[in-house]
């Protein structure tokens, strides 16, 4: 019998992951393509922001977390 484990992933991890693939649909020729991989580059981007903040901007107060 095995479980199955709730593995949270580091979150400067997705961020490296985001800005990875955010690069990458860079990269891409314009088209459809570059389009998708722009919108999901954008998805993991917002999914990361919404863990709180990574750093905050000078001369704005902390998020709420």
């Amino acid at each position: 019998m095995t479980k199955e484990k709730n593995v949270v992933r580091p979150k400067i991890d997705l961020q490296a992951e985001a800005i990875a693939a955010l690069e990458a649909a860079r990269t891409l020729p314009p088209g459809p393509q570059r389009t998708d991989a722009l919108k999901k580059a954008g998805i993991q981007q917002k999914a990361v922001d919404g863990m709180g903040l990574l750093f905050a901007k000078l001369g704005r107060p902390p998020g709420k977390t």
